[in-house]
């Protein structure tokens, strides 16, 4: 694990860095929207076509800070593993405070089915409280997900597919305290619980990667974490500048009910630059890196593609494509206006990543992937969007990815 470790920290310390003089990036969205032309929103539309006044008003940026936004809105993907997604997203996005210096908080909820029966339902809350002394993370998951595996290591391919079918529960809950501007510190509990595993591919002709790792009927990962974050993101919904960075060490323990005891970290680091400097165009940098240890995982608790906390590294392959004891993961994003009132936006990305094979733990080969998307936008105000990606990986992969917000 160390030298996994200590390459990606070095390749990654630059996204560390926070320009000197950064404003909060409200603020600077709202200067650039007063110098330009009006801008407007989905809901600007919909109440010019149900209301008999056809004008659409200008916005009031000075109480952005203070303003609420609510969003249900159809979901719908489309990837190998799921095939045809149907569902229902929400995004609220609040305050718990008027000051100003308060963070916007957010819950994000997603519930889908999908034409393969998959149903998932997810609750992700990000709260800040009064001037941001207390930042309280959740994760509330529960899956019916049969699905494809495609075993373990970055060389697999879709001629390795293994039909499985589980039940999964997830519940994570953290909390961190401010200790300085910029720098929260604190602890959470995870649990995975999955149960009712097996295999459904009939008669198999070979002995699958699930079945050399450990293919057992349930499994429970239980455990404590300690977490290290720095936030100069004053939406973290869809950052307009600024950094992120969180460290999580998480501990299973049999004590806590967990199968086995083991180890993991998760460094999650990005960037978000103006580009032009004067522009509202920005590239965005993300850096994804899970490393186990001490230890065996369970094998639907590895390291894999898609299972960071929103599901989002590796557009243009399926969740769970890739999968390993240790995952390092890159990608860059180019976010850029479409017209100039800023209902419509665009993003072009690419990513790459690279999992430790099996049973070697040697990193693989580096898989990239590319992409572009549509943004519209929801509320001009909290600067919620729409967004609908197309991504493209290789040895054929392809899928549509639907957000509310940017993907990081």
């Amino acid at each position: 694990m160390n030298k996994y470790f200590f390459h990606t920290l070095i390749l990654n310390i630059f996204l560390l860095h926070t320009a000197k003089g950064e404003s909060n990036s409200l603020e600077i969205d709202s200067t650039i929207h007063q110098k330009q032309v009006k801008q407007i929103d989905v809901k600007d539309i919909i109440k010019v076509i149900f209301s008999k006044d056809t004008t659409i008003k200008n916005a009031n940026f000075k109480i952005v800070n203070k303003d609420k936004s609510f969003a249900v809105l159809p979901a719908f993907n489309y990837t190998i593993v799921t095939g045809f997604l149907f569902g229902v997203n929400t995004v609220q996005t609040f305050k718990t405070s008027a000051d100003s210096l308060t963070k916007q908080s957010n819950i994000r909820t997603f519930t889908t089915y999908s034409q393969f029966k998959q149903f998932s339902t997810i609750i992700n809350t990000n709260i800040w409280t009064k001037k941001n002394k207390l930042n309280v993370l959740g994760d509330y998951r529960f899956y019916k997900f049969p699905s494809t595996t495609y075993g373990l290591g970055g060389n697999t391919t879709f001629e390795n597919a293994n039909l499985v079918d589980y039940l999964h529960f997830r519940a994570y809950q953290v909390a961190l305290r401010k200790i300085s501007n910029g720098i929260d510190i604190g602890i959470g509990y995870h649990l995975d619980y999955h149960w009712k595993i097996r295999e459904t591919n009939g008669d198999n002709i070979f002995v699958t990667d699930l079945q050399k790792y450990g293919l057992t009927a349930n499994s429970i990962s239980s455990g404590f974490s300690f977490n290290i974050q720095h936030d100069s993101r004053t939406n973290s919904s869809n950052p307009t500048g600024g950094s992120y960075a969180n460290i999580q060490y998480r501990y299973n323990l049999k004590l806590l009910g967990s199968n086995q005891n083991w180890q993991s970290l998760v460094m999650d680091l990005r960037k978000y630059i103006h580009f032009p400097s004067n522009s509202k165009n920005i590239i965005a940098f993300w850096s994804y890196n899970w490393f186990t240890f001490a230890g065996n995982a369970p094998y639907f608790d590895l390291p894999s593609i898609g299972w960071d906390t929103y599901y989002n590294t590796g557009r243009g392959y399926p969740i769970g494509r890739f999968r390993g004891k240790n995952l390092v993961y890159l990608e860059g994003e180019y976010r850029f206006g479409i017209t100039r009132n800023g209902l419509l936006g665009g993003v072009v990305f690419t990513n790459a990543q690279s999992v430790a094979n099996y049973p070697n733990n040697g990193m693989s080969k580096i898989i990239p992937a590319f992409g572009g998307g549509i943004r519209l936008k929801w509320s001009k105000l909290t600067n919620t969007t729409i967004a609908l990606d197309y991504g493209i990986g290789i040895g054929g992969s392809k899928g549509v990815v639907f957000n509310i917000n940017e993907v990081f």
